[in-house]
């Protein structure tokens, strides 16, 4: 077996953050041994996450067992997705910008022609679909459970109940194309081909289209997250990965 040394492009502060997470929940269960410490089980996760790392390049590493690999990066994603924030505390947080940026987003996941339901014909993939608020300047605020792929984006917004929760806060909201007719304070740009608009349409969506390249850089955290890239577990956990995702993110940023 050929051994090299790796590195996680995270701050120290992931670690540290994730490490009294963990410690806390040792300490209310009362676990008096674990074959790992709490810094290097978080360490263990951080790689899972943030590099994608196998469990079975993780057991190697850790000198643990795969399926000891596997319960601690399961347990490190419970505890983190437990901090993440809600909806409704999303919506207090973003009461006090001027405005929001709604976008959605495809988390590509290992799928068969099959599985229809998970099949976006937007982005021609498999996939989940996951929605995303950002502030003014492009820093995540929160992020939707993950619904699949088939879902458009408007339908995922209102499932989620994220028009009615910014229309009832008075909180105006930038969307692109793909949230026409959601209504409340949700603005979208006007329709129909560029030689068709008028001189005021015109710069309308010019100005729109600015004010939603900057929500782009929400996206860009979470692809930063390797594993978000390309996601094999179960559908059902993709949610939980998003909201830990999203919780270290938060705790490590602000």
């Amino acid at each position: 077996m050929i051994v090299y040394r790796s590195a996680i492009d995270l701050s120290s502060s992931a670690l540290r953050y994730l490490s009294r997470q963990l410690a806390a929940r040792r300490l209310r269960l009362g676990t008096r041994w674990r074959r790992l410490p709490t810094g290097r089980q978080a360490l263990l996760a951080l790689a899972h996450l943030r590099c994608g790392d196998t469990y079975t390049r993780l057991a190697a590493a850790f000198n643990v067992g795969v399926a000891t690999a596997h319960r601690y990066v399961t347990e490190a994603v419970d505890v983190l997705a437990a901090t993440a924030p809600t909806l409704e505390q999303a919506v207090a947080t973003a009461s006090r910008k001027a405005f929001t940026i709604l976008d959605g987003t495809l988390l590509p996941i290992d799928r068969i022609a099959a599985d229809r339901p998970y099949y976006s014909g937007k982005h021609k993939k498999h996939g989940m679909n996951v929605q995303v608020i950002t502030d003014p300047f492009g820093r995540l605020l929160w992020a939707s459970p993950a619904l699949p792929g088939a879902v458009h984006d408007v339908k995922a917004a209102r499932t989620h109940g994220i028009v009615d929760a910014l229309t009832t806060a008075g909180i105006r909201c930038f969307a692109d194309k793909g949230y026409q007719g959601a209504g409340g304070t949700v603005r979208v740009p006007y329709r129909g081909r560029w030689d068709k608009l008028s001189a005021g349409q015109k710069a309308v969506n010019i100005a729109h289209a600015r004010i939603r390249a900057v929500g782009e850089q929400a996206m860009a955290t979470l692809t930063q997250w390797r594993l978000l890239r390309k996601l094999r577990c179960g559908t059902t956990r993709i949610t939980t990965i998003v909201q830990a995702v999203l919780a270290l993110h938060l705790a490590t940023s602000a």
